[in-house]
């Protein structure tokens, strides 16, 4: 590793300020855009070789975290976020390797045409520059972001938490090592060390420096990005995520697909937070659930109370709430149009899923649901960058505007237009 990555990444004393370790980043990022995709690919495959002989050292930085969590009373959720065990950290590993082997996105052509007067006209995909990731609690963030903006020639600057501030540093040593083994920059892959809140106002403000910003969090976090970043952001929003389970499904189909969205990991944002039951199956359905949502604390209203004998009554709240834990909020509804109504109302535009045999009441969810995602008989779980193919994401996009939905390559490109001539004048 070069003394300049080690001074951003591992020294107690004379940091530069943000602002010079952002202009160096800025640096770097052009550099990638000198190389082929094969020298980034090849760059993916050495840091994932340098994150594996790493291995012990950051499993013990991610203990070190996890101490030092406990002593600050983070929550069940939060520890789990925060841990990098064996299992998730060869998926990590894992995860570099698939993005190496992608298909390459920078230097594509979108659209290509000649105009009647001979001109040459391209749209081509190219990097953003520098992108700026902040996250809460997430290690495998870096490892993940790090591989997708190498692989889309960009350049990083990852600001994750106090809490997972060793491992992260670690993963970035291992990373950097990576980068320069291959010939390239250490600085191209960035962990900011200051986790201050000053800090963290002054990295969202570094225009010039920081193309895109990329927050990774809860509503605190989302809250401090609409209030403070002047850089350029696209938002990880909330997933108060629903499920409609329909008249006529198929029951035992539903228990398992509702089972898996809520129980399989209940926090992270593409988990189910409210349970939505046509009435005409509501006995049926919610009779049995304490055999396949076992452990699930259930807030319901009064029909589902009916059947479900020890659930909490829900409030308007609960039905608004991303509980990312064991907890879910259930409403019978009379209809599909009721169902749409409620999210509508509640839905944070997500990842929202009907259950259903009837195709013209799939084709009306589809149609009618505004979410980042809709799924239809499969659970919310697999809205997911790595689920769907995309190697791996850098977040999931709530909004409309450049991205929307899991990020992946594509997502960290934008298109420039490339016009061809021979002499051409405009008269």
């Amino acid at each position: 590793m070069g003394p300049d990555a080690k001074l951003f990444l591992m020294s107690d004393t004379a940091l530069p300020s943000l602002t010079e370790v952002a202009s160096r980043v800025k640096s770097a990022s052009y550099v990638l855009t000198e190389v082929n995709g094969e020298q980034r690919t090849e760059a993916l495959r050495a840091m994932a070789r340098c994150l594996e002989r790493s291995k012990t050292e950051i499993l013990k930085a991610n203990i070190s975290d996890l101490e030092r969590g406990r002593r600050s009373d983070l929550t069940k959720t939060q520890m789990d976020r925060l841990t990098l065990n064996d299992q998730r950290f060869e998926a990590m590993v894992a995860g570099v390797l698939e993005v190496a082997r992608l298909p390459e996105v920078v230097g594509q052509v979108v659209k290509g045409y000649t105009l009647p007067n001979g001109l040459s006209v391209q749209q081509m995909r190219v990097p953003l520059g520098v992108v700026g990731i902040v996250y809460e609690n997430r290690p495998n963030v870096t490892a993940d972001a790090a591989a997708l903006c190498v692989k889309s020639a960009n350049a990083v600057m990852l600001r994750g938490s106090s809490q997972a501030i060793e491992t992260n540093l670690a993963i970035g040593d291992a990373i950097v090592q990576g980068l320069e083994d291959a010939g390239l920059p250490g600085e191209v892959v960035t962990v900011v060390r200051d986790t201050t809140r000053d800090g963290a106002i002054e990295f969202m403000r570094l225009n010039g420096y920081i193309d895109c910003l990329i927050p990774r969090g809860g509503p605190a976090l989302i809250r401090a990005i609409r209030e403070s970043a002047t850089v350029p952001y696209v938002l990880d929003g909330d997933g108060n995520c629903h499920i409609y389970v329909d008249k006529g499904c198929d029951i035992e189909m539903a228990k398992k697909i509702v089972a898996n969205a809520k129980v399989q990991r209940p926090g992270v944002c593409n988990a189910a937070e409210t349970l939505l039951v046509h009435e005409a199956v509501a006995r049926e359905f919610l009779s049995d659930v304490p055999s396949f949502l076992r452990g699930v604390e259930i807030r319901g209203d009064d029909e589902t109370r009916r059947y479900v004998l020890d659930a909490m009554v829900a409030t308007e709240d609960d039905f608004a709430t991303e509980f990312l834990d064991m907890v879910l909020a259930v409403r019978v509804v009379k209809d599909l149009d009721e169902a749409i109504a409620h999210i509508r109302r509640f839905s944070t535009g997500h990842s929202e899923a009907i259950v259903t045999n009837d195709r013209q009441a799939a084709e009306r969810f589809k149609r009618e649901v505004d979410a980042a995602a809709v799924v239809v008989n499969a659970s919310t779980r697999f809205v997911d960058g790595n689920q769907l193919g995309l190697g791996a994401e850098i977040g999931i996009s709530t909004q409309k505007l450049h991205a929307r939905g899991p990020m992946g390559l594509e997502a960290l490109t934008n298109v420039k237009y490339v016009i061809e001539g021979n002499g051409h004048i405009r008269t």
